[in-house]
């Protein structure tokens, strides 16, 4: 087997360190064909040229990934809503939704999320030794976002199986297994099932929530369909903060393996908003992406015809040397100097697939991390080989036993 292939091999198998093989690849070439007919994009300047591209669409993503997905079920199998559309259907979901997470209504949880912060970092500090990603992780954007759309909180442990098992399934079919198939379904079924409760109960009794507001959008007669309504809930949910579990997972075992940058940040707090960026590029929660090329294309030397698909290596464009100036190096720094800012990382996409919840994403961690490096002088893990999840494009820690002092 030569070295692209076998770093084509290791790069959908290798959850603990994707980045030798994408290295590999984007070393070998900007575009390499896969077995399944996608080409894989290695760089960054072309990856960005196609997260950015009008011309490239992310609506056929079930269709590339999921063939098993009938279209005409698609809701029961894979509710993703505008995450995998184009305009004019993005453009009119993604709006009914962005209300909530602009900058200004982002701000106005902040005390919330402080608060939070602090009671998980008070549990963490009473416990020494924990599981980072079931105490810390997972509890911080699942709460929010279940606050913020309008879950009860005796409902939270439901829906965050129901989203890891759905976010298990966004990973290409030929991954994975006929339970693995399985678990996503009834997932699917289960939150559509939930949602339409819910929202019955929001019109008999409003609240101020993002639920409310969704309902009151389709009772108004506005373009809304009940199945675009439930979709819309269960994305903002799932993608509302299992993104986010990973960043703060992975972000957090970055700074534990680089003792050096952790206590330069506990040095140097004003490093906080820049260290998060930082982790974004250095482990992206989002290892990669697809689209196809609405028209015939050129990117990269390579000509794709109308319809061609694409996986664009998010990984492997974080770390192009030609952008980023030694990039298998976490540089907490690296952001800060807004008078020479680096360049944009990919984490949260470009274009207008740019992920909604980054504002969210970006103070939930903000607020963490500050509040980590005022209380907490020992952060070390128990492991040299902390555990995965299986998951593939959206990649995390399944578990991470640390210990806080």
């Amino acid at each position: 087997m030569d070295a692209v292939t076998q770093a084509m091999a290791d790069l959908f198998v290798r959850r603990a360190d994707p980045y030798t093989p994408a290295r590999t690849l984007r070393e070998a070439g900007p575009v390499h064909r896969t077995p399944i007919g996608l080409h894989l994009i290695t760089r960054y300047a072309d990856c960005a040229t196609v997260l950015q591209g009008n011309d490239w669409s992310h609506a056929d993503e079930a269709g590339q990934l999921h063939p098993s997905v009938d279209p005409e079920r698609a809701a029961e199998e894979m509710p993703t809503s505008f995450l995998w559309m184009d305009p004019p259907d993005h453009t009119r979901l993604r709006g009914l939704v962005s209300k909530a997470f602009t900058p200004r209504t982002v701000a106005e949880l902040r005390p919330r999320i402080e608060a939070l912060v602090t009671e998980l970092v008070d549990r963490a500090l009473a416990a020494g030794e924990f599981d980072l990603v079931e105490l810390i992780a997972y509890p911080l954007p699942l709460t929010i976002v279940c606050e913020l759309i309008g879950v009860p909180a005796a409902d939270h442990k439901a829906v965050q199986t129901w989203s890891q098992d759905l976010a298990r399934g966004f990973d290409p079919d030929v991954l994975m297994t006929p339970e693995t198939h399985e678990a996503r379904s009834t997932a699917a079924r289960e939150f559509m099932r939930y949602f339409r409760a819910l929202i019955d109960a929001r019109r008999a009794e409003p609240r101020d929530d993002l639920l409310s507001a969704l309902a009151a959008v389709e009772d108004r007669g506005d373009v809304l369909t009940e199945t675009e309504l439930l979709t819309t809930c269960v994305t903002t949910l799932v993608a509302g903060h299992e993104t986010t579990v990973n960043l703060v997972a992975n972000g957090l075992l970055a700074l534990m393996r680089n003792a050096d940058q952790w206590e330069l940040l506990r040095a140097h707090p004003e490093y906080v908003p820049s260290a998060v960026n930082e982790l974004l590029r250095f482990d992206p929660p989002v290892q990669m992406t697809t689209r196809s090329a609405k028209k015939p294309m050129t990117v990269a030397g390579h000509d794709f015809a109308e319809g061609d698909g694409v996986v664009v290596l998010v990984n492997s464009g974080n770390r192009d040397p030609e952008v980023f100036p030694d990039p298998d190096r976490l540089d907490v720094t690296r952001y800060h100097d807004r008078r020479d800012p680096a360049a944009r990382h990919l984490a949260f996409s470009l274009g207008i697939h740019y992920c909604l919840g980054a504002p969210l994403a970006l103070l939930e961690m903000e607020v963490l991390l500050a509040e980590l490096v005022r209380r907490v002088t020992v952060m070390e893990p128990l492991t040299d080989e902390p555990q995965y999840k299986a998951n593939l494009i959206v990649r995390g820690l399944s578990a991470l036993p640390v210990r806080f002092a």
